[in-house]
């Protein structure tokens, strides 16, 4: 499990095709601190296994449903990627729970600058997961846990302060980027439920 508090941002060395996924090498340092072979590590809000390590590198194999469900598949080398470690049992919750299983992609609408470093994020969404979302609800876009400020029809609004804007990914993305969504487990559980 992950809060969606990005910890560091890492750098794609390489992003290798294969007839059964791809794999992907990310450059990175501080994340790798007590990982091994077998840890879980969030890129870009998806829960990878990384299968090999280096000092300053891991490489994580993706199965074809994480090519088709995230924005992985788009990355090229250079590219930079949210990286988040699990959560410890002791540690604080800072974020929400997110559990690395991205449902969706959104397309990036707009992200216009609003002042003092501050952004306005818009996000369109599927109609297939708008129902989970609630105004002042949690979303974890790219990894990042992000507190839904406006909902006007499939177009979702966020605020971003300039602390989240300069250490995550947000900064490198345009209009038409295609962004990792991870609804609240949470709504969806209740949903089951209550269909029930």
């Amino acid at each position: 499990m992950f809060t969606g508090i990005i910890e560091e941002l890492g750098t794609v060395i390489g992003l290798h095709q294969n007839a059964t996924g791809a794999r992907l090498d990310v450059g990175c340092e501080s994340i790798l601190a007590g990982a091994m072979a077998g840890s879980s590590i969030a890129v870009n809000g998806t829960c990878l296994t990384a299968v090999e390590l280096t000092p300053r590198s891991f490489a994580a194999d993706l199965a074809p449903e994480t090519l088709t469900r995230t924005n992985l598949g788009d990355l090229m080398t250079g590219s930079l990627v949210n990286l988040e470690r699990p959560l410890v049992a002791t540690a604080r919750l800072d974020g929400h729970f997110v559990l690395g299983h991205v449902d969706t992609t959104a397309e990036l609408v707009a992200l216009d600058e609003l002042g003092d470093g501050h952004w306005w994020l818009r996000l369109r969404l599927p109609d297939r997961v708008l129902r989970y979302v609630v105004e002042k609800g949690s979303l974890a876009v790219d990894g990042i846990s992000l507190t839904v400020a406006e909902i006007d029809g499939s177009l979702i609004g966020f605020t971003i302060i300039p602390h989240t804007y300069k250490l995550t990914t947000l900064s490198g993305y345009q209009p038409g980027a295609r962004l990792n969504i991870e609804v609240d487990i949470l709504a969806k559980h209740v949903e089951r439920l209550v269909a029930r």
